[in-house]
């Protein structure tokens, strides 16, 4: 664990929306962190089919990165082959 600092706007922004979806400021951040981890690794992905793999991920025993990156490759190819 460590200690990543983050300016007073940002701040502010994760106490709100910890409150508004009753989430601590941690668990906001990391939520924040994991989406935009995720758009940045799989930039044709939408906020939708992010979450989507999230839960996938959850109900397959949890977050684990190669987990969701296989499962994301693996809609990827679904949704090419649909085309």
């Amino acid at each position: 664990m460590g200690i990543v600092k983050i300016s007073e706007d940002m701040h502010e922004n994760l106490r709100v929306a910890s409150n508004a979806l009753s989430r601590s400021i941690n668990a906001q951040a990391e939520h924040w962190m994991r989406i935009g981890m995720l758009a940045e690794l799989h930039p044709d992905l939408d906020h939708n089919d992010i979450c989507r793999l999230l839960i996938r991920a959850e109900q397959a025993g949890g977050l684990d990165l190669q987990h969701v990156c296989a499962l994301a490759d693996e809609s990827q190819a679904t949704a090419g082959a649909a085309l």
